[in-house]
Formats: structure tokens, sequence, C-alpha cells
């Protein structure tokens, strides 16, 4: 079988290069020529582990291919996957205009039956306008069709999320397009893969229902954690105790400075939108997204709680991404504080192992440090924005000696505050 995956993106280039693991013959296609010549040439635009070598790799044995072509892409592949961006418009909801030229496109080069796959993250009701689309612009009449397949790919174990899923939602509308995407998952069926077969509908509110969901877990353990520092407690033991209920599970109860990324912003905004659209107004989504903003207050407030006037004083901010191993500084929580330390005065000093050069097409004024440690030289106050493994076991002397005043906030409570105190530090974390 051969497929085409439209989009070189993080969800298209993943997506594409784990198909021709699985044996699949795959062309990704985009309309950036460097992006394509980058990987034509071993290259590869996005930061994540283990892809390089897959890349590579597929590329060796003549199974992926790149290309600018998207109408011989288009005629010489059974499938057709979109994995295009679809932004949030000014109002919260979707820009599916990238969707819509592919669904074109299709249309006007197609040579035969085809099945279009909606890889990209869309609203309820975008398969069937991708249907109507395909249907309007046809110079001949050819059969189609259109499934939904959402992507559930964590960034930072991306491959492992493609090769070993939780599951794999199938929304589709005639049995031959679901047995052709049976076909195209058959290597997970080895390992018992569950595949659940819905609906369009369904599966295009699986995914926006499973994120808000997600979305909504961590701005209820950052309201627990505001709790606990005011009552005496600490949230790590609170969350502990939650965790261990098999109804509740541990994942996703970690306080920090708030949720960002490509997904959680852009889908929690994008399903209340939904919501709207059809009369409803979902309050619980709604209340997270307002608590994942004042968590980002709540972070720089404690900053300066710390600090005390930052008016000239230096701050070291060791981590930039939203998360660790990954690059994305898509409205990740070091931007909105970082600015609000520098509108305050204060100076910024930073480090991250791999968004630094994210970070400054996104954030002006700020030194970029070649390690942590001179990050912290000479700073006033420390700040953990983002858990990377090497910062959870640094040289606590080092840092204090070459620190100007021994203050650290962990904004994602990497340390333990008695061993810091001890050592003479002045700690502040969240809901500890």
């Amino acid at each position: 079988m051969h497929i085409a995956v439209v989009g070189t993106g993080y969800v298209g280039l993943v997506t594409g290069t784990c198909f021709s693991e699985f044996g699949v013959d795959v062309t990704c296609v985009d309309i950036d020529q460097s992006k394509i010549d980058l990987l034509n040439q071993g290259g590869n635009p996005i930061y994540e582990p283990g892809l390089d070598t897959l890349i590579a790799k597929n590329i060796k044995e003549g199974r992926l291919n790149f290309t600018t072509d998207l109408q011989s892409a288009i005629k010489k592949s059974l499938v057709i996957f979109i994995a295009v961006g679809t932004p949030p418009l000014s109002d919260g909801s979707a820009d599916l205009s990238y969707v819509d030229a592919v669904a074109r496109s299709v249309s006007e080069h197609m040579n035969g039956y085809k099945v279009v796959v909606n890889k990209s993250t869309v609203p309820v009701g975008t398969g069937q306008r991708v249907k109507r689309t395909i249907k309007k612009y046809q110079k001949e009449s050819h059969r189609v069709s259109v499934v939904s397949n959402p992507e559930f790919l964590r960034e930072g174990s991306a491959i492992e999320d493609f090769m070993r899923p939780d599951r794999v939602v199938i929304g589709a509308e005639d049995a031959e397009a679901i047995a052709i995407m049976k076909d195209l998952y058959a290597p997970l069926y080895l390992i018992e893969t569950p595949i659940v077969i819905t609906n369009i509908e369904s599966a295009e509110l699986i995914k926006y229902a499973s994120n808000a969901f997600l979305a909504t877990k961590i701005s209820f353990i950052n309201e627990i954690a505001q709790i606990c520092d005011r009552v005496n407690a600490d949230v790590h033991h609170v969350a502990k105790g939650m965790g261990l209920d098999r109804r509740i599970g541990s994942k996703f109860l970690h306080p920090g400075p708030g949720f960002g990324g490509s997904c959680f912003p852009k889908d929690t905004n994008a399903i209340v939108d939904v919501a709207k659209k059809h009369g409803y107004i979902f309050k619980i989504v709604e209340a997270a997204i307002q608590v994942n903003t004042q968590q980002r207050k709540t972070a720089f407030e404690k900053i300066q709680q710390a600090a005390g006037d930052l008016k000239g004083k230096t701050i070291g901010m060791l981590g930039l991404s939203f998360k660790p191993n990954t690059d994305d500084m898509r409205d990740a929580p070091s931007i909105d504080i970082i600015r609000n330390i520098q509108a305050a005065g204060g100076i910024v000093k930073a480090y991250d192992p791999v968004a630094m050069d994210q970070a400054e097409k996104v954030i002006e004024n700020v030194t970029y440090c070649h390690d942590a440690y001179e990050a912290a030289a000479d700073a006033d106050v420390l700040i953990f924005v983002t858990e990377w493994n090497q910062f959870r076991n640094m040289d606590l002397n080092r840092l204090k000696k070459s620190m100007h005043g021994p203050v650290i906030v962990d904004l994602r409570n990497i340390y333990d505050r008695k061993k810091l105190e001890l050592m003479g530090f002045h700690y502040t974390a969240i809901g500890r």
C-alpha cells in the first residue's frame, strides 16, 4: 500500500515516518521547499527523540520520500492523511483553511478511489466538510471515503506513542475504509492494541474530549496546590493519595505554572467553541482555561514574593519549553513569566537544553547561557520552570556559591524543601 501524508509538521512527520517503519510506502508532502530539501538531505526540522534515526533508516530502505508535488502524491496513493495545522482563530475556533486546501487538491487530482483521513485535530463536523469539499470540486466522479483518525502523540515520546499506543480510533462510515485503516495498523494487532471503531463525529470528539479532560486534571491539581499553600498541606502527598485510586490515576496530577504547548490551549478553546456553536456552555473546561491563565500569574507572584522588588535584579531561569524533551515554545508558561519579570524591571538569564533557538524567536532581551550553572551565576533568584532530568540532580553547593542570593523558586517541585533550607537556600515551591 502507498500512502501520502500532507504536512510535515510534528504530527505529519511522526505519522509518515512511523508508518514507513511499519513497512508502508509513504510520501510526505509539504509546500515548504526548504523543509523538504532538509528532510531529503537527512535533516529533521523538529526535535523529537529517536525521530532522526527512523527517518534516516526508512529513507535508506526506500519506504519514505519527501516532496512538494502534492498532485503526484495524491495520484499514486490509496490513503491520503491530512496532517496540516489547525491554528486557533481570535475567537478560539480552529482555522480549517489548510484542511480545506488539501481537500480541494485531493478532489482535483483524484484518479480513482481514495481514503482521505483527517489526522489533524479538527472540530466535530470537519469530516463531513471535507467530504462536501471533495465532491464539490471533483473533475471526474470517483468514490471517496473520509475517515477521522485522531493522533494522541505526546511531544518527547511520540515514537513510543505511535508504535505502542493506548488505542487507535477510527471514525468512518463504510466497511471498505475501515478495513483499509485496520490493514495500515495491522502491526499493532500483535501487541493487542485496542481499536475503537466509531462514526466520524465521535472520533473527532474523542480527541478534543481527551485533551480537555487532561487539561482539566492539570488545572484541578493546580487549584488543590493553591489550597495546600493556605492550609499547610503538601500537594505531592495529596496527589499521591488521590492517584492511587484507580478511578482517578496518578497521571497529570503534577502542579506547575500551567499547561502549554500546541494541543491543550488550542484544543480546550476549540471544544468550548464547538459547544457554544451548538448552544451549550462547557463550564468545566472554561474554568480549566481560566485557572490555567491565573496559574501563570500565581507563578510570577511567587517569584515576586521570594525576590522582593525585581527592579535591577538578575533572574536565572532553567527550562523554557512547555515540557521536557521538546523544543516547543508554543504557549509555554516561560514566555508569560519572563515578560512579567521584564515588565517589573528584572533581568533574565536562561538555559534550556534544546529550546533556546525557538525561544529567541518569541522572547526578546534574554541572555541565553551555555549551561544551567551559567544561568545561575550571579543570579538573585533561580527559577525552575521545566523539569528536564538534568535539572533534578544539580550540584547545590556550586549553585549556592555562584548565586548572588540563594533564592530558589521551584515551579515544578523538583527539590526537597528541608534539604535546601538546611543548606541555607530560601526555597519556594507550589502547594508545599
